[in-house]
């Protein structure tokens, strides 16, 4: 069984190890450099293996490492059976998407890391991206529509009878409410997912459709929709990118729907409630206040019936501050991870969630949520292959907009039951 040879990239300390990971960072014993495969080490059945940079760059296509020298001044630096390590010298090409696209082209995608100063170019066997299933995305998408008419309907049922018992006016067509609800968390979720497939799309990254979830056990008929990006994202940029496209793109949508929601909501003194229990109260954010004040008016000891559009509206903005919670690998996960190392990126996201356990006493879901943060957190996030080209102007900005839309729609308390 063959051992590693690592050699420390900042003391050159070398010895051999029982490992083939190309990097094994903090490692080194005298320094705590990182360490990096420059050879392996045979039992007696066995020789030496990479005993020069010729016997093992001979490995990579020629026409790869042409091509990678016309953007890089390159020296080789290791080699670990899989992937090929260069020490970058000079940028000759800012553009790593280019870099990427070129390279994808003979079979290969590479990787631009910072190391102890150092900055190493990983090259390695681009992974196979399956081809997508063409019908199952339209079958959740008609599932999801019947599952958000019924939970509409239901909705509406329960409007009109709030309208019916305060002899209030207003439409009382069920079938036409459900529609318009429908149509309304259908708009917010696909504008959603829409924004993720268009930045995916710009920056070449391969990502399926997008996937409703129906579920019409749930009040709104629905658990949201998702898209699995199915190749490696780039640059830092487009890590940003793809994480804010979908939640910018969901509360530009959100917002109208949700004005339009509260014009057409009721309000009742809360003197005239029904004493009776069972009843389901939203919890607020700061927009929806927002709007509420400038589209409503509602009186001091009044309460506000929400209509179904409105609480489409309300799920959309609920929907786009859980994808921006800054963790594992949601869109505001995606977000911070463009700007802290990976390491990091895992601790904050460890400790939300057993902030989000601690929350649970505001609301029974940040537990579920919690565990689900536990779970995918454990895969970590990889970040940008491109680790080394600064975060352009823009994407700072638009991080920044992220972070607003997330104190703006932060709901602590979603809903409870009385």
């Amino acid at each position: 069984m063959p051992r590693g040879i690592y050699e420390c990239l900042n003391c050159g300390y070398r010895e051999e190890r029982d490992s083939s990971e190309p990097i094994l960072e903090g490692s080194c014993p005298r320094c705590g450099g990182d360490m990096i495969l420059v050879g392996y080490s045979f039992d007696s059945k066995g020789g030496i293996s990479l005993t020069s940079p010729e016997d093992v760059t001979s490995a990579l296509p020629p026409e790869v490492e042409a091509k990678l020298r016309t953007f890089y001044d390159l020296d080789f630096a290791g080699f670990d059976g899989k992937v090929f390590i260069f020490e970058v010298r000079e940028i000759l090409e800012p553009n790593f998407e280019k870099v990427l696209r070129e390279v994808e082209r003979f079979g290969y995608w590479c990787a631009l890391k910072k190391r102890d100063g150092k900055v190493l170019l990983f090259v390695f066997p681009a992974g196979e991206v399956k081809p997508d299933n063409r019908w199952l995305p339209w079958v959740f998408l008609l599932a999801t529509i019947a599952t958000t008419l019924f939970a509409g309907y239901m909705l509406a049922l329960n409007y009109i009878s709030v309208l019916d018992y305060y002899h209030l006016p207003g439409m009382r067509d069920p079938y036409l409410i459900a529609l318009s609800f429908s149509v309304s968390v259908m708009a917010i979720l696909g504008t959603h997912e829409l924004g993720h497939k268009i930045a995916a799309a710009y920056h070449g990254v391969r990502a399926t459709m997008p996937y409703f979830i129906p579920f019409p056990f749930s009040l709104i008929g629905t658990l949201g929709a998702v898209i699995r990006v199915k190749s490696p994202l780039p640059t830092r940029d487009a890590a940003i990118d793809l994480g804010v496209s979908g939640p910018i793109a969901g509360f530009l949508v959100a917002i109208p729907v949700t004005a339009i929601g509260i014009k057409l909501s009721v309000i009742v003194p809360s003197s005239s409630l029904p004493s009776s229990e069972g009843g389901i109260y939203f919890g607020t954010n700061l927009l929806f206040e927002l709007l509420t004040k400038v589209v409503l008016h509602v009186p001091e000891d009044y309460v506000v019936f929400l209509h179904p559009i409105a609480m489409a509206g309300w799920v959309g903005l609920l929907v786009t501050f859980l994808n921006l919670i800054p963790v594992a690998q949601l869109d505001g996960g995606h977000i911070l991870r463009a700007f802290i190392s990976e390491k990091t990126h895992r601790i904050i996201t460890y400790a939300t969630a057993f902030v989000l356990f601690g929350m649970s006493y505001l609301w029974s879901g940040w537990f579920i949520w919690g565990l689900l943060v536990l779970l995918i957190g454990s895969a970590g996030n990889p970040g940008a292959l491109d680790e080394v080209s600064p975060v352009s102007k823009k994407r700072i900005a638009l991080a920044v907009i992220a972070a607003v839309i997330f104190i703006l729609t932060a709901t602590p308390r979603p809903m409870w039951t009385t």
